[in-house]
């Protein structure tokens, strides 16, 4: 970090303009750690919209160096709501006009869309990270098409980088975008340490199975339910809530209800197999800090999981339900430590805050 710090330190004055209408979960997780890692070299400012996943603490959690501006127009508000758009396009031009910025850097499909229609100036580099394309993570159905054809439109017709978090992302990515790049995602392995230090460790005895999150449409509730039919002697837990609770019905399933990061961990130190089983992702934060935690990772075959866990080396990737319960089987009779170690091992090789922020230090510096 030092050496980077040396190589740019002319460049400390050069202005990021964030861009997060999706300012809470995994999105506001990536977001601040991003800030605060960059603002030690260069001017962040970060325009954000409030939404109820936003924590209470916000401003707490960022670096006090970086410059939060709100969107006012954005919360609450429908995308669909085209007069209220370009009230949202006006803000944003407006702001970009008072911070002036080098580079504008579009968080998640609404930024990415609205930003992409307002911010045409060639004086800066604009950067659009999808965080995971909407039309793949939200399944089949109208609404999916509906993005999937905004993407294209926008990709056809704005000068933006797609920076997306994998290669299997990056691969879509230049099938909807004429330029693209990626930069995988990392967790704070010093923080993760920190926190899982002040768990209380309980092993269980027996196997166990679990997943974290929204139970919603993205995460395949019916295919987790599936899943546990069949291996109805094996314990699954479900840490969250969501609108789809009522599709776990198999009665070896377990919701907890949505906890504080401690006590989620809490849980999931008691369970042995880690299940992401999604129509999609860019790369879940759950699933690298499962990596870990050494749990052994069984994920859909879809974007961003393909990219993080290879089949067999590090865990396995499933196409159907049988698949998962196999391997879960199998696992009951002889658990592949080897893998779940190569797991943390990537962690701390790859999919780390240091590397990271290396990573996009460099990347910002070369617009």
């Amino acid at each position: 970090m030092e050496r980077i710090k040396k190589e740019i330190g002319c460049m400390k004055n050069k202005k990021i303009l964030m861009v997060c209408e999706a300012f809470g979960g995994g999105v506001f997780t990536y977001v601040r750690q991003l800030c605060n890692d960059m603002c030690e070299y260069f001017d962040i400012y970060l325009a954000y919209s409030l939404r109820p996943q936003t924590p209470k603490n916000y401003k707490e959690q960022l670096d006090s160096r970086v410059k939060l501006i709100e969107v006012k127009s954005w919360s609450g508000q429908s995308v669909l709501n085209i007069s209220n758009d370009k009230k949202v396009i006006k803000e944003l031009q407006s702001i970009a006009n008072q911070v002036q910025p080098d580079i504008i850097h579009l968080h998640s499909s609404i930024a990415g869309g609205i930003g992409r229609l307002a911010f045409k100036d060639n004086s800066y580099s604009l950067i659009y990270t999808p965080h995971g394309y909407a039309h793949i993570l939200m399944g089949p159905g109208i609404k999916s098409l509906i993005y999937k054809k905004a993407e294209q439109y926008l990709g056809k017709h704005s000068n933006a980088i797609t920076l997306t978090c994998t290669e299997s992302e990056d691969q879509i990515a230049k099938t909807l975008s004429k330029r693209t790049a990626y930069i995988e995602t990392g967790i704070d392995v010093d923080e993760m340490a920190n926190t899982l230090n002040n768990v209380e460790h309980k092993r269980n005895r027996k196997l166990r199975v679990y997943t974290v999150g929204r139970i919603a449409k993205q995460k395949r509730p019916d295919l987790f339910n599936k899943i546990a039919e069949l291996v109805p002697n094996i314990e699954f837990l479900w840490i969250g809530d969501g609108e789809l609770r009522n599709e776990l019905t198999s009665p070896n399933i377990t919701v907890t209800g949505w906890k504080d990061r401690d006590e989620a961990l809490r849980i999931a130190d008691t369970a042995d197999i880690f299940i992401l089983c999604s129509y999609g992702e860019a790369i879940a934060m759950s699933l690298i800090e499962n990596m870990y935690m050494k749990k052994l990772c069984l994920v859909s075959n879809t974007m961003g999981n393909k990219s993080v866990i290879q089949n067999k080396k590090n865990g396995f990737t499933c196409d159907f339900p049988e698949q998962y319960a196999n391997r879960i089987k199998q696992a009951e009779k002889s658990f592949p430590y080897t893998l779940a170690n190569q797991a943390y091992q990537d962690v701390m090789d790859i999919y780390n805050n240091d590397i990271m922020a290396d990573k996009y230090i460099k990347f910002y510096s070369s617009l």
